[in-house]
């Protein structure tokens, strides 16, 4: 999400969003693995070094360090695959062939090749969205494109499945997406909706408010394969993954829930590499002058085996845009409590007529 003009497109788009409700689901808290997540604060692991690394939307942890980029920016040097050593400083950048539109997540393979996910659209009107991918060693990113079957829409979250497959995970429904024939660059390849997300419920706070706990910002892979996480600006959801199959895991696991409050814009995540903790860093644009980003860690709670169906799998009515989507979540009180006040009008004239009624009898 990017701040200044980008923000005020976002915000106006959520805006919109947030007056039409097609569907309501209420998710109960038994679709998560642990329903009330202690509340624990981030703790600092190093300050990130490097001016242009302000509006840091995907970040992934390697053997040397870090990997990270920032969104679509309308400055050149920040336009740029970042290395960083593990005291976050930048030892290398890697730029773009050509300009990118907004990039928003990153990945990293199973053979080290570095995904960027170009898919960002705050006005959703893209016709195309992309993925850059930097092979080891290389010094150029190849752009492959795609195209949504639907429409465009807003996705700032990107994973790969066992046998590197791009899972896009739209920002306000947490629609999932995939290319329906393999990637090519120079052709613009279909996309394919494989599922949909439902998170559970959160009250985690954020600057974004009930908005920011529903709107998926980022995602990430395990070192081993085996479990897949999805961030708001309020959590971290963490799914298990079994031989490899995310798509599976998203749709019908039972997560476990990891507060991340009050982060300033958090966007980006990722695994620690010894997969026992998450790393998250914000976007500090808009944060007072000399803010420097700077890297968290939480810790994990133990993985809980569960064979239990997430009970929000079940299909729901969908709507137009992501944006009522994420409406239909993050207004579910209102909307409940919109509900019960209708009712009691509607109660209130039942009795009054009935009353007039029966004085005229």
């Amino acid at each position: 999400m990017r701040r200044g003009k980008g923000t005020t497109r976002r915000l106006r788009g959520i805006a919109v969003g947030a007056v039409v409700v097609v569907a309501v689901t209420v998710v109960p808290p038994t679709a998560v693995a642990n329903p009330s997540p202690t509340l624990v604060r981030g703790t600092p692991v190093c300050e990130v070094g490097g001016g242009p690394l302000t509006e840091i939307s995907g970040m992934a942890a390697t053997e040397d360090g870090f990997v990270m980029v920032n969104d679509g920016a309308d400055d050149e040097t920040r336009r740029r695959i970042f290395f960083l050593d593990p005291e976050c400083s930048v030892v290398r950048t890697v730029p773009y062939p050509s300009r990118p539109a907004d990039t928003e997540d990153l990945a990293v393979g199973a053979d080290g090749t570095i995904w960027v996910a170009d898919i960002g659209d705050n006005g959703r009107s893209r016709q195309t969205i992309a993925v850059w991918k930097l092979a080891p060693g290389a010094d150029r990113p190849v752009l492959y494109r795609m195209a949504y079957p639907d429409g465009p829409h807003d996705a700032e979250a990107l994973l790969l499945t066992g046998d590197d497959r791009p899972i896009i995970v739209t920002k306000y429904s947490a629609g999932l997406y995939a290319p329906a024939t393999a990637l090519q660059p120079g052709t613009t390849v279909p996309l394919a909706r494989v599922g949909q997300v439902r998170l559970p419920a959160s009250t985690t706070s954020n600057p974004f408010g009930g908005l920011g706990q529903t709107s998926v910002t980022g995602a990430a892979t395990a070192p081993d394969g085996r479990r897949v996480v999805l961030r708001t600006y309020a959590d971290a959801f963490e799914f298990d993954v079994v031989d490899g199959d995310v798509l599976t895991a998203l749709t019908s696991g039972r997560p476990r829930m990891t507060a991340l409050p009050d982060e300033p814009q958090g966007e980006s995540i990722t695994y620690g590499r010894d997969g026992r903790s998450l790393l998250t860093v914000s976007e500090t644009a808009d944060q007072p002058p000399g803010t420097k980003p700077s890297i968290l860690r939480y810790p994990l709670i133990a993985a809980v085996a569960s064979t239990e169906p997430q009970v929000t799998s079940a299909p729901t009515a969908r709507a137009a845009g992501d944006h009522v989507g994420r409406t239909g979540n993050a207004l579910t009180p209102i909307v409940l409590a919109g509900a019960f006040g209708l009712g009691v009008i509607v109660v209130g004239l039942v009795a009054v007529t009935r009353s007039r009624r029966a004085r005229s009898r």
